[in-house]
């Protein structure tokens, strides 16, 4: 069983940056592939990042450029450094581990807004 909780979201100015973290207990976080989605109110949840057990990255067209995922494995925490946050990157964030098996975290808001 592998439990995944987010933190590092809050309210950040359009143009300011935030990073959010992913810390995953169990065991073989290094085997998952990792990603983060978003809900923003009244739309799908949507894949913002993603990151394999061998490193490589993807990310949806809406943060590529602005958004960067990493992992670190010594930690079992996977991160999502945001930058030129703009008011619709507001939403719900989530983490989501997945090996075989399908993990996903609590969810972390983010709210970008002068």
């Amino acid at each position: 069983q592998v439990q995944l909780v987010e933190s590092g979201g809050g309210l950040v100015q359009p143009g300011g940056s935030l990073r959010l973290s992913c810390a995953a207990s169990g065991s073989f976080f290094s085997r998952y592939t990792m990603d983060w989605y978003r809900q923003a109110p009244g739309k799908q949840r949507e894949l913002v990042a993603t990151i394999s057990s061998g490193g490589t990255t993807g990310y949806g067209d809406s943060v590529k450029g602005r958004f960067t995922i990493s992992r670190d494995n010594t930690k079992n925490t996977v991160y999502l450094q945001m930058n030129s946050l703009q008011p619709e990157d507001t939403a719900v964030y989530y983490c989501r581990g997945h090996w075989g098996s399908d993990y996903w975290g609590q969810g972390t808001q983010v709210t970008v807004s002068s």
